[in-house]
């Protein structure tokens, strides 16, 4: 299966001024395939540590942190050369040991030639007994596969491109088709191994007993999280996080029978497992958002919307055979959807518009930052007088242009500034903007 991170690393493989990479994302997202795809592909050799599989590979880094001696003994142990340009030194799970992580500062100062990639889960865990080499190393998040990446895994190449390309108009067939596809991704979700057992199999029953695996996984992750999380704590969080997507969240709405700060640690450790992301409000929009923006008030995005769908006990049928795409879940579905594609596309910060006045309850679904301008985005059925925060917030603020996400086809109201796009040229608009025929 093709993934768009992997030009990133091609990218890294030919830089010249190349630091050590490291892959960061939750579980089972595909770092590990990534790395081994692109040492397959562009490189002749690969040494690969695993320090989970292999504990022994942490003696390695105890004392000197020399990487010629680390390579030496690595050479040993594998009967591999480490030559430079020509062979990849993979550190996959590298959370297992932290040393390893302050180890590459000294292969970017000492042995720069040589191509280092690790990648790991449950980093900041590991992060909180280590100084973390800032400026010595490259990051670069890895996310689930986005809705152009599970059709070009169907095969549906073209369609793909059509998503992951500048927007342009599509045909009604081509919508219908584009839709009807997006519905069966909304429940499979973009997990690699869901994505490859539906390809497989054909079956969303099968890709939902993946779905259940891999949150079993997770869960048993949680007791990797000790002693800072109560694990009975996080599951019921974990849980509430995936039903309340939409939703302005409080703490003592994910778990009531837990303390306040019981419970806000339970959701700090599952953002730093990548499993979720918060989405802050911001009352008085301006540039940078992040100054605006509240930390107690948020909404959420979760890791994926097919484990979402999981962990709130989605009606398949019902989703299946639901008329309106956009209403099912009261939005729910939409919302996380549009919420992970801009996660993909953008790999920063999520806001929202929350109107500040006293029993108001007016919000904006998204605000991005594009070309220096901030841009309120809606997740919604489409007619423009059911918009009424949107309204509000135009009045206001008087943005440039506004984007309203749906399941209609594309159009622009000239005298309102307001762009329509079906919800499957979310990734399209995240990079490269509004069609320019619409401005």
């Amino acid at each position: 299966m093709e993934r768009h991170a992997f030009s990133d690393l091609v990218k890294w493989k030919t830089k010249a001024r190349r630091k050590p990479l490291l892959l960061r994302g939750a579980r089972q997202v595909g770092k590990t395939w990534l790395v081994e795809k692109l040492a397959r592909e562009q490189f002749s050799s690969m040494v690969k540590v695993d320090f989970e599989e292999n504990s022994d590979y942490g003696l390695l880094f105890e004392g000197d942190l020399s990487p010629l001696k680390i390579c030496s003994e690595l050479e040993l142990r594998t009967g591999i050369s480490i030559v430079p340009g020509k062979t990849l030194l993979f550190f996959d799970e590298i959370q297992e040991c932290p040393r390893a992580i302050l180890s590459l500062r000294y292969f970017l100062e000492k042995m720069p030639e040589i191509h280092v990639i690790a990648t790991g889960s449950l980093l900041e865990f590991a992060f909180k007994e280590i100084s973390f080499p800032v400026g010595r190393i490259q990051s670069l998040e890895v996310f689930p596969m986005s809705y152009s990446e599970f059709l070009t895994a169907l095969n549906y190449k073209k369609a793909a491109e059509i998503c992951s390309a500048p927007i342009i108009e599509v045909s009604k067939p081509t919508h219908e088709f584009l839709l009807d596809q997006l519905r069966i991704y909304w429940l499979i979700g973009g997990m690699p191994e869901c994505v490859k057992t539906y390809r497989d199999s054909l079956s969303i029953k099968q890709a939902v007993e993946v779905q259940k695996e891999l949150i079993e996984t997770y869960q048993l992750d949680f007791n990797k999280y000790k002693p800072q999380t109560d694990i009975q704590c996080l599951k019921s969080v974990f849980s509430k996080v995936a039903a309340s997507i939409g939703q302005q969240t409080k703490y003592t709405s994910l778990s009531k029978d837990f303390t306040i700060p019981t419970t806000k640690k339970a959701y700090e450790s599952l953002l730093l497992a990548r499993l979720i992301k918060k989405v802050k409000a911001v009352s008085s929009p301006g540039i940078p958002l992040e100054a605006q923006a509240s930390d107690k008030k948020f909404k959420n995005v979760f890791l994926d919307i097919g484990l979402m769908n999981q962990l709130m006990e989605l009606d398949y049928n019902e989703a299946l055979n639901h008329k309106n795409l956009v209403a099912i879940y009261k939005g729910q579905l939409a919302e996380q959807f549009v919420g992970q594609e801009l996660a993909v596309a953008m790999q920063q910060q999520h806001y929202y518009w929350a109107r500040a006045a006293k029993s108001s309850n007016a919000e904006i679904d998204y605000l991005v930052t594009s070309a220096g301008s901030l841009i309120p985005i809606e997740v919604k059925d489409g007619p423009s007088g059911k918009l009424r925060s949107l309204h509000l917030y135009r009045s206001t603020y008087h943005p440039d242009f506004s984007v309203v996400f749906y399941a209609g086809e594309m159009r622009f109201l000239n005298t309102e500034n307001l762009l329509f796009l079906p919800l499957y040229f979310v990734n399209s608009f995240a990079r490269y903007g509004a069609p320019k025929t619409s401005m």
